[in-house]
Protein backbone atom coordinates (compact mmCIF):
# COMPACT_ATOMS: atom_id res chain seq x y z
CA UNK A 1 0.00 0.00 0.00
CA UNK A 2 1.01 3.75 -1.03
CA UNK A 3 2.81 5.91 2.15
CA UNK A 4 -0.51 8.29 0.86
CA UNK A 5 -2.65 5.38 1.08
CA UNK A 6 -2.06 4.33 5.19
CA UNK A 7 -5.25 5.06 6.89
CA UNK A 8 -3.97 6.95 10.25
CA UNK A 9 -6.50 7.28 13.01
CA UNK A 10 -4.24 8.75 15.67
CA UNK A 11 -4.85 12.43 14.85
CA UNK A 12 -4.29 14.23 17.72
CA UNK A 13 -7.14 17.08 16.33
CA UNK A 14 -9.52 14.28 16.74
CA UNK A 15 -9.43 14.13 20.85
CA UNK A 16 -9.35 17.88 21.02
CA UNK A 17 -13.00 19.55 22.26
CA UNK A 18 -14.62 22.14 20.01
CA UNK A 19 -14.00 25.19 22.25
CA UNK A 20 -10.26 24.07 22.22
CA UNK A 21 -9.67 23.49 18.56
CA UNK A 22 -11.55 26.88 17.66
CA UNK A 23 -8.97 28.49 19.95
CA UNK A 24 -6.28 26.56 18.18
CA UNK A 25 -6.49 27.63 14.63
CA UNK A 26 -6.13 31.33 14.64
CA UNK A 27 -2.61 30.73 16.54
CA UNK A 28 -1.54 28.32 14.20
CA UNK A 29 -2.80 30.77 11.41
CA UNK A 30 0.13 33.01 13.31
CA UNK A 31 2.60 30.50 13.85
CA UNK A 32 2.83 29.68 10.07
CA UNK A 33 2.68 33.87 9.52
CA UNK A 34 6.18 33.87 11.66
CA UNK A 35 7.59 31.08 9.49
CA UNK A 36 8.93 33.97 7.37
CA UNK A 37 10.49 35.23 10.15
CA UNK A 38 12.25 32.40 11.23
CA UNK A 39 13.76 31.94 7.89
CA UNK A 40 14.91 35.84 6.61
CA UNK A 41 17.46 36.20 9.01
CA UNK A 42 19.22 33.62 8.00
CA UNK A 43 18.95 34.78 4.15
CA UNK A 44 19.76 38.22 4.94
CA UNK A 45 23.22 36.78 6.52
CA UNK A 46 23.28 34.63 3.47
CA UNK A 47 22.33 36.79 0.52
CA UNK A 48 21.58 39.84 1.56
CA UNK A 49 18.23 41.83 1.35
CA UNK A 50 17.68 41.58 -2.50
CA UNK A 51 18.29 37.53 -1.98
CA UNK A 52 16.45 37.41 0.87
CA UNK A 53 13.77 39.09 -0.71
CA UNK A 54 13.86 37.07 -4.17
CA UNK A 55 13.85 34.13 -1.79
CA UNK A 56 10.61 35.44 0.40
CA UNK A 57 9.09 35.41 -3.05
CA UNK A 58 9.52 32.29 -4.43
CA UNK A 59 8.29 30.99 -1.02
CA UNK A 60 5.05 32.18 -1.33
CA UNK A 61 4.96 31.76 -4.96
CA UNK A 62 5.10 28.18 -4.63
CA UNK A 63 3.03 27.78 -1.60
CA UNK A 64 -0.23 29.84 -2.00
CA UNK A 65 -1.48 29.04 -5.38
CA UNK A 66 -1.95 25.25 -4.17
CA UNK A 67 -2.64 25.45 -0.51
CA UNK A 68 -5.55 27.99 -1.36
CA UNK A 69 -6.85 25.52 -3.31
CA UNK A 70 -6.76 22.97 -1.03
CA UNK A 71 -8.66 25.07 1.33
CA UNK A 72 -11.64 25.84 -0.93
CA UNK A 73 -11.80 22.16 -2.09
CA UNK A 74 -11.68 21.81 2.04
CA UNK A 75 -14.42 24.00 2.93
CA UNK A 76 -16.89 24.01 -0.16
CA UNK A 77 -15.63 27.44 -1.34
CA UNK A 78 -17.31 27.20 -4.74
CA UNK A 79 -17.24 30.36 -7.64
CA UNK A 80 -14.54 32.12 -8.86
CA UNK A 81 -15.23 35.81 -7.86
CA UNK A 82 -13.66 38.42 -5.67
CA UNK A 83 -15.58 37.44 -2.96
CA UNK A 84 -14.07 33.57 -3.11
CA UNK A 85 -10.84 34.79 -3.72
CA UNK A 86 -11.08 37.03 -0.08
CA UNK A 87 -12.22 33.74 1.29
CA UNK A 88 -9.11 32.34 0.24
CA UNK A 89 -7.31 34.92 2.16
CA UNK A 90 -8.92 35.12 5.51
CA UNK A 91 -8.15 31.27 5.89
CA UNK A 92 -4.18 31.22 4.90
CA UNK A 93 -1.27 31.87 7.02
CA UNK A 94 0.06 35.30 5.30
CA UNK A 95 -3.04 36.87 6.71
CA UNK A 96 -4.10 35.49 10.03
CA UNK A 97 -6.65 37.46 11.81
CA UNK A 98 -5.95 40.69 13.61
CA UNK A 99 -2.46 40.44 13.50
CA UNK A 100 -2.75 41.06 9.54
CA UNK A 101 -6.36 42.77 10.08
CA UNK A 102 -7.64 42.18 6.53
CA UNK A 103 -10.99 44.22 5.69
CA UNK A 104 -13.30 43.79 2.65
CA UNK A 105 -14.98 45.49 0.28
CA UNK A 106 -17.38 43.60 -2.40
CA UNK A 107 -18.41 45.77 -5.54
CA UNK A 108 -19.96 42.86 -7.53
CA UNK A 109 -18.13 39.54 -8.67
CA UNK A 110 -15.83 41.30 -11.01
CA UNK A 111 -14.77 44.30 -8.39
CA UNK A 112 -13.72 44.45 -4.86
CA UNK A 113 -11.19 45.81 -2.67
CA UNK A 114 -9.13 44.79 0.50
CA UNK A 115 -7.09 47.23 3.46
CA UNK A 116 -5.30 46.34 6.50
CA UNK A 117 -6.14 48.42 9.31
CA UNK A 118 -3.22 46.78 11.00
CA UNK A 119 -0.90 45.31 9.50
CA UNK A 120 2.02 43.27 12.01
CA UNK A 121 4.07 42.41 9.39
CA UNK A 122 4.47 46.05 8.53
CA UNK A 123 4.91 46.56 12.39
CA UNK A 124 8.02 44.67 12.18
CA UNK A 125 9.72 45.95 9.47
CA UNK A 126 9.10 49.17 9.81
CA UNK A 127 11.81 50.65 12.65
CA UNK A 128 14.43 48.79 9.93
CA UNK A 129 13.82 51.58 7.65
CA UNK A 130 12.31 52.63 3.94
CA UNK A 131 14.30 50.02 1.86
CA UNK A 132 12.88 47.21 3.92
CA UNK A 133 9.17 48.35 3.69
CA UNK A 134 9.53 49.12 0.28
CA UNK A 135 10.93 45.26 -0.01
CA UNK A 136 8.34 43.78 1.71
CA UNK A 137 5.06 45.99 0.57
CA UNK A 138 6.18 46.47 -3.26
CA UNK A 139 8.61 43.54 -4.42
CA UNK A 140 7.14 41.24 -2.20
CA UNK A 141 3.59 41.81 -2.64
CA UNK A 142 3.18 42.82 -6.30
CA UNK A 143 4.00 39.42 -7.20
CA UNK A 144 2.88 37.60 -4.29
CA UNK A 145 -0.83 38.31 -3.98
CA UNK A 146 -1.88 37.82 -7.82
CA UNK A 147 -0.30 34.36 -7.09
CA UNK A 148 -2.69 33.50 -4.57
CA UNK A 149 -5.68 35.16 -6.17
CA UNK A 150 -4.94 33.02 -9.49
CA UNK A 151 -5.63 29.88 -7.90
CA UNK A 152 -9.57 30.95 -7.41
CA UNK A 153 -9.18 33.20 -11.02
CA UNK A 154 -6.65 33.16 -13.26
CA UNK A 155 -8.01 36.76 -14.40
CA UNK A 156 -7.68 38.25 -11.20
CA UNK A 157 -5.51 41.73 -11.13
CA UNK A 158 -4.76 43.05 -7.76
CA UNK A 159 -3.27 46.71 -7.99
CA UNK A 160 -2.59 49.14 -4.91
CA UNK A 161 -4.08 52.19 -4.03
CA UNK A 162 -1.39 52.58 -1.38
CA UNK A 163 0.83 51.17 0.26
CA UNK A 164 3.74 51.68 2.47
CA UNK A 165 6.54 53.63 3.46
CA UNK A 166 3.28 55.73 4.56
CA UNK A 167 3.53 59.01 3.90
CA UNK A 168 2.23 61.11 5.70
CA UNK A 169 3.67 59.00 8.50
CA UNK A 170 1.06 56.85 10.45
CA UNK A 171 -1.43 56.68 8.04
CA UNK A 172 -3.93 54.40 8.16
CA UNK A 173 -5.10 51.93 6.76
CA UNK A 174 -1.39 51.13 6.38
CA UNK A 175 -2.20 49.46 2.60
CA UNK A 176 -5.08 49.34 0.25
CA UNK A 177 -5.49 47.15 -2.73
CA UNK A 178 -8.46 46.66 -5.51
CA UNK A 179 -8.79 43.21 -6.84
CA UNK A 180 -10.44 42.90 -10.04
CA UNK A 181 -11.63 40.18 -12.50
CA UNK A 182 -10.59 41.32 -16.10
CA UNK A 183 -12.18 38.74 -18.70
CA UNK A 184 -10.38 39.90 -21.68
CA UNK A 185 -6.69 39.50 -20.17
CA UNK A 186 -4.88 36.17 -20.91
CA UNK A 187 -5.22 34.09 -17.57
CA UNK A 188 -2.05 34.05 -15.43
CA UNK A 189 0.53 31.72 -15.92
CA UNK A 190 1.22 29.36 -12.39
CA UNK A 191 4.73 30.97 -11.12
CA UNK A 192 7.76 29.03 -11.85
CA UNK A 193 8.26 27.63 -7.91
CA UNK A 194 4.59 26.68 -7.63
CA UNK A 195 5.40 24.35 -10.88
CA UNK A 196 8.24 22.80 -9.02
CA UNK A 197 6.06 22.58 -6.10
CA UNK A 198 3.74 21.12 -7.32
CA UNK A 199 5.48 17.50 -7.51
CA UNK A 200 5.46 17.48 -3.64
CA UNK A 201 3.31 14.54 -2.36
CA UNK A 202 1.38 16.91 -0.26
CA UNK A 203 -0.06 19.22 -3.24
CA UNK A 204 -2.98 16.05 -3.48
CA UNK A 205 -2.60 14.48 0.23
CA UNK A 206 -5.46 13.00 0.90
CA UNK A 207 -7.04 13.13 4.57
CA UNK A 208 -9.26 10.76 6.00
CA UNK A 209 -13.03 12.46 7.13
CA UNK A 210 -12.54 13.87 10.86
CA UNK A 211 -14.38 11.37 13.09
CA UNK A 212 -18.51 11.82 13.85
CA UNK A 213 -18.79 13.16 17.19
CA UNK A 214 -22.15 14.47 18.90
CA UNK A 215 -22.42 18.55 17.61
CA UNK A 216 -24.28 19.46 20.27
CA UNK A 217 -23.06 23.21 21.68
CA UNK A 218 -21.06 23.52 18.23
CA UNK A 219 -21.21 26.00 15.74
CA UNK A 220 -23.51 25.53 12.49
CA UNK A 221 -21.09 26.08 9.98
CA UNK A 222 -19.37 22.75 8.27
CA UNK A 223 -18.11 24.71 5.43
CA UNK A 224 -17.45 28.25 4.32
CA UNK A 225 -20.50 28.51 1.40
CA UNK A 226 -22.82 31.72 1.37
CA UNK A 227 -21.67 35.10 1.56
CA UNK A 228 -18.29 36.49 2.43
CA UNK A 229 -18.23 37.40 5.80
CA UNK A 230 -16.57 40.27 7.37
CA UNK A 231 -14.40 38.43 10.14
CA UNK A 232 -14.63 34.08 10.48
CA UNK A 233 -15.87 33.58 14.44
CA UNK A 234 -13.92 29.93 14.48
CA UNK A 235 -16.30 28.96 16.87
CA UNK A 236 -19.44 28.90 14.99
CA UNK A 237 -17.70 26.22 12.73
CA UNK A 238 -18.67 22.16 14.07
CA UNK A 239 -15.53 20.45 15.17
CA UNK A 240 -15.51 18.42 12.19
CA UNK A 241 -15.08 22.07 10.09
CA UNK A 242 -12.18 22.61 12.58
CA UNK A 243 -10.27 19.78 11.89
CA UNK A 244 -10.42 19.78 8.17
CA UNK A 245 -8.94 23.63 8.46
CA UNK A 246 -6.47 23.41 10.96
CA UNK A 247 -4.95 20.15 9.10
CA UNK A 248 -4.99 22.48 5.72
CA UNK A 249 -3.41 25.35 7.93
CA UNK A 250 -0.44 22.37 8.92
CA UNK A 251 0.21 21.98 5.22
CA UNK A 252 0.20 25.90 4.58
CA UNK A 253 3.56 25.50 6.86
CA UNK A 254 4.61 22.55 5.03
CA UNK A 255 4.54 23.98 1.48
CA UNK A 256 6.06 27.44 2.82
CA UNK A 257 9.13 24.94 4.04
CA UNK A 258 9.19 23.36 0.81
CA UNK A 259 9.48 26.54 -1.62
CA UNK A 260 12.05 28.18 0.97
CA UNK A 261 14.13 24.81 0.47
CA UNK A 262 13.47 24.85 -2.92
CA UNK A 263 14.00 27.99 -3.83
CA UNK A 264 17.27 28.36 -1.45
CA UNK A 265 19.02 25.12 -2.92
CA UNK A 266 18.61 27.04 -6.65
CA UNK A 267 20.19 29.73 -5.86
CA UNK A 268 23.24 27.59 -3.94
CA UNK A 269 23.14 24.30 -2.95
CA UNK A 270 21.26 20.86 -1.54
CA UNK A 271 23.97 21.44 1.74
CA UNK A 272 23.01 25.19 2.08
CA UNK A 273 19.57 24.85 1.69
CA UNK A 274 19.18 22.05 4.71
CA UNK A 275 21.66 24.09 6.84
CA UNK A 276 19.53 27.42 6.26
CA UNK A 277 15.76 25.29 6.05
CA UNK A 278 17.17 23.78 9.89
CA UNK A 279 17.49 27.49 11.18
CA UNK A 280 14.01 28.67 10.22
CA UNK A 281 12.73 24.88 11.49
CA UNK A 282 14.57 25.78 14.63
CA UNK A 283 13.18 29.66 15.16
CA UNK A 284 9.60 28.49 14.79
CA UNK A 285 9.54 25.82 16.58
CA UNK A 286 10.60 27.36 19.92
CA UNK A 287 7.71 30.22 19.26
CA UNK A 288 5.13 27.31 17.82
CA UNK A 289 5.77 25.54 21.04
CA UNK A 290 4.77 28.80 23.35
CA UNK A 291 1.98 29.26 21.74
CA UNK A 292 0.48 25.96 21.57
CA UNK A 293 1.29 25.66 25.50
CA UNK A 294 -0.47 28.43 26.14
CA UNK A 295 -3.51 27.65 24.16
CA UNK A 296 -4.18 24.33 25.74
CA UNK A 297 -2.52 25.69 29.45
CA UNK A 298 -0.85 22.43 30.12
CA UNK A 299 2.09 22.26 32.42
CA UNK A 300 5.68 21.59 31.57
CA UNK A 301 5.69 18.08 32.89
CA UNK A 302 5.67 15.17 30.35
CA UNK A 303 2.13 15.10 29.55
CA UNK A 304 1.72 18.45 28.93
CA UNK A 305 5.03 18.44 26.37
CA UNK A 306 3.50 15.44 24.56
CA UNK A 307 0.23 17.40 24.22
CA UNK A 308 2.31 20.47 22.57
CA UNK A 309 4.22 18.31 20.77
CA UNK A 310 1.38 16.15 19.60
CA UNK A 311 -0.04 19.62 18.00
CA UNK A 312 3.01 21.08 16.71
CA UNK A 313 4.16 22.25 13.20
CA UNK A 314 6.68 19.15 13.15
CA UNK A 315 4.12 16.95 13.95
CA UNK A 316 1.08 18.05 12.37
CA UNK A 317 -1.11 16.58 10.35
CA UNK A 318 0.38 13.17 11.49
CA UNK A 319 -1.53 11.99 8.53
CA UNK A 320 1.18 13.19 6.45
CA UNK A 321 4.72 13.39 8.95
CA UNK A 322 4.34 10.29 10.08
CA UNK A 323 4.26 11.25 13.77
CA UNK A 324 3.23 9.45 16.89
CA UNK A 325 4.19 9.87 20.97
CA UNK A 326 4.41 8.16 23.98
CA UNK A 327 4.43 8.85 27.65
CA UNK A 328 6.29 7.01 29.68
CA UNK A 329 4.47 4.67 32.52
CA UNK A 330 6.14 6.93 35.53
CA UNK A 331 5.89 10.14 33.50
CA UNK A 332 9.35 10.94 33.35
CA UNK A 333 10.30 10.73 29.54
CA UNK A 334 8.63 11.77 26.32
CA UNK A 335 9.19 9.36 22.99
CA UNK A 336 8.21 10.82 19.93
CA UNK A 337 8.87 8.90 16.48
CA UNK A 338 7.96 9.56 12.69
CA UNK A 339 7.67 7.24 10.91
CA UNK A 340 10.24 7.65 7.52
CA UNK A 341 7.11 5.93 4.85
CA UNK A 342 5.30 9.06 5.39
CA UNK A 343 4.84 11.31 2.95
CA UNK A 344 6.67 14.73 4.25
CA UNK A 345 9.86 12.78 4.61
CA UNK A 346 9.78 12.62 0.21
CA UNK A 347 9.03 16.36 0.18
CA UNK A 348 11.10 19.29 1.11
CA UNK A 349 9.63 20.58 4.14
CA UNK A 350 11.37 19.92 7.59
CA UNK A 351 10.73 16.08 8.09
CA UNK A 352 13.81 14.92 5.73
CA UNK A 353 16.25 17.00 8.05
CA UNK A 354 14.93 15.04 11.26
CA UNK A 355 16.27 12.29 9.53
CA UNK A 356 19.55 13.99 8.72
CA UNK A 357 19.74 14.17 12.60
CA UNK A 358 18.50 17.61 12.74
CA UNK A 359 17.01 17.01 16.27
CA UNK A 360 18.14 20.88 16.77
CA UNK A 361 14.16 21.91 16.12
CA UNK A 362 12.48 19.37 18.64
CA UNK A 363 14.74 20.49 21.15
CA UNK A 364 13.95 24.34 20.56
CA UNK A 365 10.48 23.31 20.64
CA UNK A 366 10.60 21.35 24.33
CA UNK A 367 12.65 24.04 25.82
CA UNK A 368 10.08 26.38 25.19
CA UNK A 369 7.29 24.56 27.21
CA UNK A 370 10.63 23.97 29.97
CA UNK A 371 14.14 24.54 29.27
CA UNK A 372 15.30 21.83 31.14
CA UNK A 373 13.70 19.24 28.95
CA UNK A 374 17.03 17.58 27.01
CA UNK A 375 16.65 15.32 23.48
CA UNK A 376 18.12 12.10 22.67
CA UNK A 377 17.91 10.29 19.63
CA UNK A 378 17.18 6.40 19.97
CA UNK A 379 19.12 4.75 17.03
CA UNK A 380 17.20 3.31 15.09
CA UNK A 381 16.82 1.85 11.02
CA UNK A 382 16.29 3.99 8.41
CA UNK A 383 12.36 3.14 8.80
CA UNK A 384 11.81 5.86 11.86
CA UNK A 385 13.44 8.65 13.55
CA UNK A 386 13.29 8.14 17.06
CA UNK A 387 13.81 10.31 19.94
CA UNK A 388 13.81 10.14 24.03
CA UNK A 389 12.63 13.85 26.09
CA UNK A 390 13.50 14.00 29.51
CA UNK A 391 13.91 16.66 32.91
CA UNK A 392 17.81 17.64 32.81
CA UNK A 393 19.24 19.49 35.70
CA UNK A 394 20.54 22.58 33.95
CA UNK A 395 17.99 24.89 32.31
CA UNK A 396 18.76 25.35 28.39
CA UNK A 397 19.51 28.62 27.07
CA UNK A 398 17.09 29.73 24.29
CA UNK A 399 19.01 29.22 21.27
CA UNK A 400 19.51 31.99 18.81
CA UNK A 401 17.28 30.95 15.72
CA UNK A 402 14.43 31.28 18.77
CA UNK A 403 15.24 34.44 20.45
CA UNK A 404 15.19 36.25 16.52
CA UNK A 405 12.34 34.55 15.71
CA UNK A 406 10.71 36.26 18.66
CA UNK A 407 11.64 39.89 17.87
CA UNK A 408 8.36 39.44 15.65
CA UNK A 409 5.40 41.42 17.71
CA UNK A 410 3.17 38.20 16.22
CA UNK A 411 4.95 36.17 18.69
CA UNK A 412 3.34 37.57 21.77
CA UNK A 413 0.71 38.69 20.05
CA UNK A 414 -2.61 38.47 22.48
CA UNK A 415 -6.10 38.10 19.79
CA UNK A 416 -8.44 40.64 20.91
CA UNK A 417 -12.58 40.05 22.15
CA UNK A 418 -14.03 37.82 19.42
CA UNK A 419 -15.80 39.94 16.43
CA UNK A 420 -19.29 39.39 15.16
CA UNK A 421 -19.83 38.03 11.36
CA UNK A 422 -21.41 40.10 9.48
CA UNK A 423 -22.25 39.45 5.61
CA UNK A 424 -20.28 41.41 2.84
CA UNK A 425 -23.05 42.07 0.29
CA UNK A 426 -22.36 43.42 -2.83
CA UNK A 427 -22.74 47.34 -3.01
Amino acid sequence: MAARDRIVNSDPLESLDHARLARLLPDLLLIGQLIDRAGMPALLGEFGVDGMRDVAIEEWQAASPHYTRRMKEALSITGDGVAEIFKGFQLDVGAPPEFMDFRYAVTDHDHGEFWLDHCGALMDVEPMGDRLVTTMCHDIEDPTFPATALATNPRAVVEPVHRPPRSPEGRTPHCHWTVRIDPDSEPAAWPEPAVESASSRLIDFAFEPPEPRDTTGEGPRDDYAGPLLTDLSFPEFTAAALVRMTREVYLQMHLLAVGFHQSVRRRSDAETADRLLAYQATGIAGVAAGRIRDVLGVEGDAHGLAAVLDLHPLAGPTAYTGYSSSVSGDGASVTVTWDTAADAFADDTWMPLLARDGLRPLAAAAQAVDPHWTVERVPSDSSRVEAVLRLGDVPAKESDEVAVTRISTGAAFDFGPARTPLPITPV
